[in-house]
Order: structure tokens, then sequence, then C-alpha cells
């Protein structure tokens, strides 16, 4: 199974491990994670202090330590909210409640191209200790580490 996730990866934390696991789950031993890494304009508006190259030596640096060899994964920049899903022959899309909405959204593009819909598959949010959702925002804002712990 071919399986595509994307997002800005800023910093990596247990919300993303979450959806990463759930993509890798759903792949099985013999399918491919795409993952999409946010670069150029898509984030002007976030606040985004990691350089990309960065972000995917993080992920790559995750990804062999939970096991996962070369083969089963490609990490690509994308550069607006579809990445590659548009055109590319993928079978899932892994969101979580944050990012639903564009996997619909993409399904209607790709039924209007003629081409078979992607299977959403939501992960929902990880919550800190105060329950709330994980974010690298928050985690920037130094109101929580990468594991949802209380800082303030």
């Amino acid at each position: 199974m071919r399986v595509c996730i994307g997002g800005t990866f800023n910093v990596l934390h247990n919300g993303h491990k979450m959806l990463l696991e759930k993509a890798f789950q759903t792949a099985g031993k013999n399918g491919t994670v795409f993952i999409g890494v946010c670069k150029g304009e898509i984030l002007q508006k976030k606040n985004i202090v990691v350089p990309f190259k960065q972000r995917v030596k993080n992920l790559k640096e995750y990804l062999k330590n939970k096991g996962y060899t070369t083969n089963r994964f490609s990490i690509v920049p994308i550069f607006d909210k579809y990445g590659l899903t548009i055109d590319e022959d993928y079978d899932a899309i892994i969101v979580s409640p944050e990012t639903t909405n564009n996997a619909e959204e993409i399904n209607k593009k790709r039924i209007k191209m003629g081409k078979k819909p992607l299977k959403i598959i939501k992960v929902p949010f990880v919550l800190a200790e105060d329950q709330k959702p994980i974010s690298s925002t928050r985690i920037l804002n130094k109101e929580i580490d990468e594991n949802g712990r209380v800082l303030k």
C-alpha cells in the first residue's frame, strides 16, 4: 500500500510520531510511506524556526531509530496543501483532525480528474498533560515539551 502524509514537522513531537506510526502501520510491511515536508511560501503564515534540511534530517533520524529502512519511505518537499496527492497514485492519506478538510478537498480534486479517492485515515490529536493538543507552536512557546509535559 502507498500511504502519504504531509506536514511542517517544525518540532518533531508525539503528535507527529503518532501520525507517522499510523502511516507505517497502514502501509504494511511491503508498503511505502511518502512524507511531504512543507517548504517555501506555504510556510509564510507559520512560525517555522527549524530549517527545511534540519526538519528532514530529524525525520530521517527518528525513522531510522524506529527501525524503518529507507526503502520503506520517501521524504519530499511540498509547496502547497496538496503536495503530490493530486498527481501521484496513493492508496491512503493520514491526517489529524486539523488537516481532515484538506484531505477531503484532495479527494474532490482527484475524483474530478477521474482518479480514485484516497482512503482518509484520521488520527486523533495527542494531548499534553493539560489535555490540550500537542503542537509545535505550544512547544516553541515553552508551554509544553515534545512529549506534552507542561512547562509553565
